[in-house]
């Protein structure tokens, strides 16, 4: 049966995100899946600039906060300085894909044992909603009042096809929290990517397709409506590289 009480990973307090956000459930799964690998006392969780801004407040483990886009930066040194602690970062599109570009191709390159989780709402949730890098193609945005225009503005960015690509990968595996199916599907790559690093396997990222009905300008059941019908055509779920490299 399912355990619906909260997870003790899972601080009690109120969180500032939106009605209808889902990065309480990534959050609650993050929390699951420390609880069952009963490591709470050797994690540590980097949190960046964004809507994430303020996860510190919000897990048991030890947590860290790390400039915009740098995360996975801050997650290096974290992890050679303390090889046995479980290491992760949980990033959004913005910070990952845009200013953090440079950092996480770095680490993935390098093969650093470190766990991203990283939430793809298609938009700068925290500043008001503007285009981030995997904005769809004619998606409206604060910068984008037309619609993405992919000759002006470009195409968005694919990041688990993109590091799939890299030899320091061990795991690169994208899902989504839209159903129960989804969200346990998410839960186990979660759990798997914290195994890598047990494993010392490897560099392994979780992308997770996510929904932000406040700047979307949609109800939250509507904006999962749309992670269905317009996201998962366009990130395909599934798993683009999962195996050791050292």
């Amino acid at each position: 049966m399912p355990d619906f009480r909260r997870p003790h990973a899972l601080a009690d307090v109120v969180t500032h995100y939106c009605p209808g956000c889902t990065h309480g459930i990534i959050h609650r799964l993050v929390a699951e899946v420390i609880d069952e690998m009963n490591i709470e006392g050797d994690t540590i969780g980097i949190c960046p600039v964004g809507c994430s801004v303020l996860a510190y407040n919000y897990f048991n483990c030890d947590m860290m906060e790390a400039s915009h886009g740098r995360s996975p930066a801050v997650a290096t040194g974290v992890k050679r300085a303390n090889p046995g602690k479980f290491v992760f970062t949980y990033q959004g599109d913005g910070d990952l894909a845009a200013i953090g570009t440079a950092e996480t191709i770095h680490a993935a390159t390098r093969g650093e044992n470190i766990t991203v989780v990283f939430v793809n709402n298609t938009t700068y949730g925290m500043t008001g909603g503007q285009m981030a890098p995997t904005t769809l193609p004619g998606q409206v945005t604060q910068t984008t009042p037309y619609g993405r225009n992919t000759a002006v503005e470009g195409f968005p960015l694919r990041m688990c096809e993109i590091l799939s690509k890299i030899d320091g990968v061990a795991l690169a595996e994208r899902v989504a929290v839209v159903d129960p199916k989804s969200i346990n599907n998410a839960k186990k790559a979660i759990r798997k990517g914290f195994e890598f690093q047990k494993n010392m396997q490897g560099f392994s990222l979780i992308e997770v397709l996510s929904t932000c009905p406040t700047n979307w300008g949609m109800s939250p059941v509507k904006a999962l409506e749309r992670l269905k019908s317009e996201m998962i055509p366009y990130y395909p779920l599934g798993i683009y590289k999962e195996g050791a490299v050292r």
